[in-house]
């Protein structure tokens, strides 16, 4: 049940936060491998790429991706947060009776991990998916998928079953730093809410706190690993499925720097923070809540 109710959870977030993963992908790919100046700019910021297309590709647009991102959502969050309410549930998290920072990393990481692989595929669809646009605001290796599953049978056509776990190595660095960011700070910053007694104990409002707080830290730890996933997955590869741009997570992670500076590792920190700040504050308080329903009716 831990798994199914973590799941639920991050597809409750999905549905409200899927348009600015839209955004959040445009703006990580455009003007990928080029200096700052030397390329078109389509969208300037988060607001401008909501307007540019939505006015563009309509609103559909803003919603591309949502199937195979409820999807990976489901399954790799669901083992995810399962996994982990089942280590914490186990008391491992806690040290002295005190949730323990280092445990609670560890843990965080472990769960993230095992998601990573298993969703691997369903985020290299939704990835191809969300930067498909009208070629004058394209950005990035344009594919030309029609679905969800025409996409994976494509795939899994041209390049059989290793095909569609490719960008993985991106993945797994990306979803274990951003697990052990956001589950060690949301206990910590639970306990710390409980401990000040802003909050009755059992009040939605700790849960929703602790969320904010572990929102910050998340988008900051994460931004780079997820810029250098989101073109690993997005990338155009040759006929034996190797990836014509970079030959993996180092490959892709110096060139970026190389060529972009720091703050091409960075490219859209904004839309990163609208997208992964709400998506981690609901998932974790629809998490937090359902499980403390679930306790309730059981």
């Amino acid at each position: 049940m831990d798994f199914v109710l973590s799941g639920a959870a991050a597809c409750g977030a999905c549905l409200f936060t899927n348009p600015l993963e839209v955004v959040k992908t445009r703006m990580q790919l455009q003007g990928e491998l080029q200096s700052r100046g030397s390329y078109q700019v389509y969208y300037r910021n988060v607001f401008h790429a909501f307007y540019t297309i939505g006015k563009v590709d309509g609103l559909s647009g803003l919603q591309k991706g949502l199937a195979p991102g409820l999807v990976y959502q489901f399954f790799m969050n669901g083992v995810r947060l399962g996994s982990y309410a089942i280590i914490e549930s186990s008391g491992y998290i806690h040290t002295n009776g005190r949730v323990s920072a280092a445990k609670t990393t560890a843990a965080g990481a472990v769960a993230g991990v095992v998601g990573a692989v298993m969703g691997s595929p369903v985020y290299l669809v939704k990835t191809h998916l969300q930067s498909q646009s009208t070629s004058c605001i394209a950005v990035g290796h344009q594919y030309k998928h029609q679905g969800m599953v025409h996409a994976l049978t494509a795939i899994y056509r041209q390049h059989g079953i290793l095909g569609l776990w490719r960008g993985s190595s991106a993945a797994v660095p990306r979803v274990s730093v951003g697990s052990a960011a956001q589950l060690s700070t949301f206990s910590s910053a639970k306990e710390l809410v409980i401990d000040l007694q802003v909050f009755p104990k059992n009040s939605w409002l700790v849960a929703l706190s602790a969320g904010m707080i572990s929102s910050v830290v998340v988008v900051l730890a994460m931004t780079p690993f997820d810029v250098v996933s989101t073109r690993l997955y997005n990338q155009p590869v040759d006929q034996l499925g190797k990836g014509q741009l970079y030959k993996g997570f180092a490959d892709c992670f110096t060139k970026t720097l190389r060529k972009e500076g720091l703050m091409g590792l960075y490219k859209g920190l904004g839309a990163s923070y609208f997208r992964l700040g709400p998506h981690t504050i609901l998932s974790l308080f629809f998490w937090d809540e359902l499980r403390k329903l679930y306790q309730q009716v059981r």
